[in-house]
């Protein structure tokens, strides 16, 4: 198999990316075959937006301080002070402010994976974020003249010693 993007050959149809260009090569086998790529493969993009995702996990430090307020309940009762009840109500109020805070300020644009629009966009722009482009380097063919008589040559080390001496 050939890589659309540079031509280079693939050592084994399982390479998962170009070895010079690092095109993204999953699903470009049933992309060549079919003509389509599978609807999952073709825009995977994530489910849950990251605004979801943050109250989520709000809503679970919540519920985690709802189970602790009747332990704590129980312990203070036990211990006949009110000081134990501060980290439920500490975790309640983070809980809060957390989802406002997502709610607020978080956005609501689910993600793309990056992989996925190289495998469908096979042009130009397919391999932007993956390897950089090859660069290759001319060599000239031939044997190229190289001029000697211009090179500097080096100061000899007896030569700065034997001045030296003779100056004393």
């Amino acid at each position: 198999m050939y890589c659309p993007n540079c031509g280079q050959q693939q050592v084994s149809d399982e390479m998962r990316f170009c070895s010079r260009c690092g095109l993204g090569l999953t699903g470009l086998a049933d992309w060549l075959a079919g003509g389509k790529v599978q609807p999952a493969e073709a825009a995977q993009i994530s489910e849950v937006s990251p605004r979801r995702k943050s109250i989520r996990r709000a809503s679970k430090l919540l519920f985690f301080s709802g189970v602790l307020f009747p332990i704590f309940i129980v312990i203070c009762l036990a211990v006949d002070e009110g000081g134990p009840m501060i980290l439920p109500t500490i975790l309640l109020f983070i809980s809060l402010v957390w989802m406002l805070y997502a709610r607020l300020f978080v956005a609501d644009t689910p993600r793309i994976q990056s992989q996925a629009a190289q495998t469908t966009a096979l042009g130009s722009m397919s391999a932007r974020g993956s390897l950089p482009p090859a660069t290759t380097t001319s060599i000239p063919i031939g044997r190229t003249q190289v001029r000697t008589n211009e090179l500097a040559q080096p100061p000899s080390v007896t030569e700065n010693t034997t001045r030296f001496l003779d100056n004393e």
